[in-house]
């Protein structure tokens, strides 16, 4: 599989990787901020799921979209060739659930962002996604909830943070009211702190 070196006709320094196994609003407001930026473009959208709502975003964009295998990517090379192919030089999850192998962590170090829908540490690991994250907030009864933009490094949500914004947990809360609460400062904040990281990198 081969991809342009730029959708512009040149390669910019800092070519963004999205990984989204889902439909993809997070990565949306990512290719929206990034679009007609002088030093940073989204090169790439790594999915994991057949038919996933971010693929359609993608193609809507021009970004080109490389579908992965579990096998390959949890106990094989991780798709290294094909990102290395394409100058990828920042990864970025946007909603996607495999956990990272070492093989990709090795060789971005330092260089993978992922965004969490809880203040971590709290509400981390395994099986913490989507809504299980907010019954689990509300089971608790926290008086708030928020985000948390991390660096990825071998475990589950660990890395060093990056940004947290909180938000309040309301009376009558629902697990979907509470994330469409939460997603609010998803899009809010992502793209910005992903930009200062990578121009800092």
């Amino acid at each position: 599989m081969s991809f342009p070196a730029s959708s512009h006709g040149h390669a910019k320094p800092h070519r963004l990787a999205l990984f989204a196994s889902g439909s993809g609003s997070n990565a949306q407001r990512l290719m929206e901020h990034f679009q007609g930026h002088p030093s940073i473009e989204v090169a790439l959208v790594v999915c994991n799921k057949p038919g996933a709502g971010v693929i359609a975003r993608a193609e809507h964009f021009g970004i080109p979209v490389l579908l992965i295998e579990r096998e390959r990517f949890l106990r094989g090379d991780a798709y290294l060739r094909e990102l290395q192919a394409t100058h990828i030089t920042y990864i970025v999850l946007a909603g996607f659930l495999w956990r990272v192998p070492a093989p990709l962590i090795s060789a971005y170090e330092n260089r993978i962002v992922n965004i969490h829908p809880a203040l971590l540490p709290a509400y981390g690991g395994k099986g913490m996604w989507g809504e299980h994250v907010h019954a689990a907030v509300l089971a608790s009864g926290d008086a708030e909830s928020g985000i948390t933009i991390h660096y990825v490094d071998e475990h589950y949500d660990h890395g060093a943070h990056l940004f947290q914004a909180r938000c309040p947990v309301l009376p009558g809360d629902t697990p979907a009211t509470l994330a469409a609460r939460v997603l609010e400062l998803e899009h809010r904040h992502f793209a910005g702190v992903v930009e200062r990281a990578v121009l800092e990198s």
